[in-house]
């Protein structure tokens, strides 16, 4: 008996201990404030908007897939998968992005044309960069078209899509880098990459927009025992970029042109320029022969947009300071969840939300500007005391009515605490209701910015107040 006391104790003290060192969340996940959920709903909502706007449903899957949904998918990135303990005989893991759960859903339903968005957290054991946006756990809002139409139309909606999303939430200049998977199979195949190596070397060029060119050429040759003189020749090619110029250069090119998929690639890349140019948009796009999209499903055209650093001279090009939303085609995807390995092609993009709440709370704070963190339209005080009950009733009518209001948790405020809760906190109007107001049937309507006050008929409030708050609340 006293052993086991003894135990208890020292486990007691234990978790204390434990406790005691508990200083912030997991490495590589963060906790929201109410400051930061704020900004992230109005991201949230400047996507989804876009997305309705395009005609999308919503839809919504696990948040873990077996094991076997996920492996085979991703080439060098599969080792970054969350495996979950085995409990129950079945082997588990987190998702790693939104597309894979996708296409097993299309399979798994038998569905063969949707339009659909899915917002969702997604898992990475990746190496966390938090100040720029990198983490294990975050969001990714996802978009695709899957279905059987005609070459580009869904491809170049994708971009448009993206486009606006980046051009609404105001966050700099930015790029969209377009590459074809067949393309650069092409260019590997004539170039001398033997077809075992295509997708480890597809992964090292993928790598140019964070290491040079260099780097990557040692990678190639020093770990992927790729000849030096292959390796220089793929150099030739992926260093190049430019606009619909450069895919009528390279349709001339005596070799690529030559190789079946690359013509295949460049054709539907120069019909993809010319819807582009119908939405007004290939102004942002770069044809970028060094974008390859690590992942191991996509098929055809890929894409990456990138924010822009300006110049640090004049006649310099913009920097590319990182990538805020990715896609592309993927048409062999869902094929491999269907027993008779029935196709659906699809095409589709990512926004990395969370590198933009980076970038919309940096520029905040260096604003210094205040954030709403509620959508409360009015606040109802009182001027005396003894006002309680009647602060009560009329805060129920507003509820009842529909309109977002708040008291203070106090029986007598007094009125100079109360109108500073709605400075402090944002709340545009303030109802004061007073001993005078009662007997003449009114409610004292203030406005916090102005301090103008008005007196309303109570019957006629409600309206007032949808009125004077009809303008969407901005947070940022």
């Amino acid at each position: 008996m006293l052993g086991g006391i003894g135990g208890r104790r020292r486990r007691g003290r234990q978790r204390m201990r434990w406790l005691d060192g508990i200083t912030g969340s997991m490495d590589g996940t963060r906790d929201y404030s109410p400051r930061q959920m704020a900004v992230r709903e109005k991201v949230f909502d400047v996507i989804i908007s876009c997305f309705k706007r395009h005609g999308a449903e919503v839809i919504d899957t696990p948040v873990f897939e077996l094991k076997e949904t996920l492996t085979g998918k991703y080439g060098e990135d599969s080792k970054l998968i969350y495996d979950l303990k085995d409990q129950g005989g079945e082997l588990l893991s987190l998702r790693y992005d939104l597309t894979v759960p996708f296409a097993r859903y299309l399979a798994m339903n038998k569905l063969t044309n949707i339009k659909r968005y899915h917002i969702a957290k997604v898992y990475r054991r990746d190496n966390p960069a938090m100040t720029r946006g990198r983490y294990r756990e975050f969001y990714q809002c996802d978009f695709d078209i899957a279905g059987q139409f005609d070459p580009m139309l869904p491809d170049a909606e994708c971009l448009k899509i993206m486009c606006e999303i980046l051009s609404s939430l105001q966050i700099g200049d930015f790029l969209v880098k377009v590459n074809d998977r067949r393309i650069l199979d092409g260019m590997f195949a004539i170039c001398g990459v033997p077809d075992s190596k295509f997708r480890t070397i597809c992964s090292s060029v993928d790598k140019l927009d964070k290491v040079s060119w260099e780097e990557v050429k040692n990678e190639m040759v020093g770990e992927k025992g790729l000849a030096p003189e292959v390796a220089d020749r793929i150099g030739d090619y992926v260093q190049q970029h430019g606009g619909v110029s450069l895919v009528e250069q390279l349709l001339q090119d005596p070799k690529l042109s030559q190789n079946k998929q690359a013509l295949e690639g460049l054709g539907d890349l120069k019909l993809l320029f010319e819807y582009l140019t119908l939405f007004g948009i290939a102004d942002k796009i770069s044809f970028d022969l060094s974008l390859a999209r690590g992942l191991d499903y996509y098929t055809g055209v890929i894409y990456e947009a990138v924010l822009l650093q300006p110049p640090a001279r004049a006649g310099e090009e913009p920097l590319g300071v990182g990538s805020v939303a990715a896609g592309g085609r993927y048409d062999g995807l869902v094929g491999m969840f269907d027993p008779k390995g029935r196709k659906v092609p699809c095409v589709g993009l990512s926004i990395g939300v969370e590198r933009i709440f980076s970038i919309v709370e940096q520029r905040l704070e260096a604003l210094e500007e205040k954030v709403r963190t509620t959508e409360t339209q009015v606040l109802v005080a009182s001027a005396q005391k003894k006002l309680l009950e009647e602060r009560l009733k009329l805060i129920s009518e507003l509820w009842d009515a529909g309109i977002k209001a708040e008291l203070l948790y106090k029986k007598n405020p007094k009125l100079l605490n109360q109108l500073q809760y709605c400075e402090e906190t944002g709340i545009p109007l303030v109802a004061i209701i007073g001993e005078q107001e009662l007997k003449d049937g009114v409610i004292k309507l203030r406005s916090v910015a102005s301090r103008e006050e008005v007196d309303v008929r109570r019957e006629d409030l409600v309206e007032e107040i949808k009125r004077r708050t009809s303008q969407p609340l901005c947070i940022c």
